[in-house]
């Protein structure tokens, strides 16, 4: 199973799940992964990039994660915002799956992983982490950036982490255009070939 097809939403190949221990808020969490999933034998760069730079989320309000893969973002949030409600969303059916049961599996019932399609479009989210599938295409990130940036709560953020020979600075160029005047976005750091940047919800919208 070629990882370039972890967003099929039925991967092909079996499902089989496969032990996996990785470090997520400071300590090390026994979880399962499997394969037709992104990254399914640990952390990826990019996202060790991600939670490593960014600061905690929102400790009581509703946290989003875009393209959950088995978990590792959003069970993060989870461990480091009890208090909060996480949402992990995936096309592939295996992710969510997994997430699910990593959930369970840390007694953290406060993640809820499905499809984009199942969250509620009325709620809003104080804080979205996000590794992006940039493999999908521009047109189809850029869609799904659109669907869900614009559901940050007033002075809510949302981080997300590009590589930047996969177009980080296009990409902070388009999402400055293409969001209203409510809405900053800025490059906050870079390490190891990867940015990190920041879209930042005005408290108070504009009149």
């Amino acid at each position: 199973m070629e990882s370039a097809h972890y967003f099929s939403p039925s991967p092909a190949g079996p499902f089989t799940r496969k032990p996996l221990t990785v470090e997520l808020a400071g300590e090390a969490r026994r979880l399962q992964t499997s394969q037709g999933i992104f990254s399914p034998d640990g952390i990826d760069k990019g996202t060790a990039v991600l939670l490593a730079g960014v600061p905690a989320p929102h400790p009581k309000g509703n946290l989003l994660d875009i393209g959950c893969g088995w978990g590792p973002v959003a069970l993060t949030m989870a461990l480091l915002a009890p208090a909060s409600r996480v949402y992990a969303v995936d096309v592939n059916e295996r992710c969510i799956t997994l997430t699910n049961e990593n959930a369970a599996a840390l007694g953290l019932a406060n993640v809820v992983a499905s499809t984009p399609g199942s969250v509620d479009p009325e709620i809003r989210f104080d804080t979205i982490w996000s590794n992006p599938p940039i493999r999908i295409g521009k047109d189809e990130l850029h869609a799904l950036l659109k669907m869900w940036l614009p559901r940050l709560a007033e002075g809510g953020t949302a981080w997300l982490v590009v590589q930047k020979n996969l177009g980080s600075d296009s990409l902070q160029r388009w999402l400055a255009a293409e969001l209203d005047s409510s809405f900053t976005v800025t490059r906050e750091s870079t390490a190891k070939s990867f940015r990190i940047l920041a879209v930042r919800k005005a408290s108070h919208s504009p009149r």
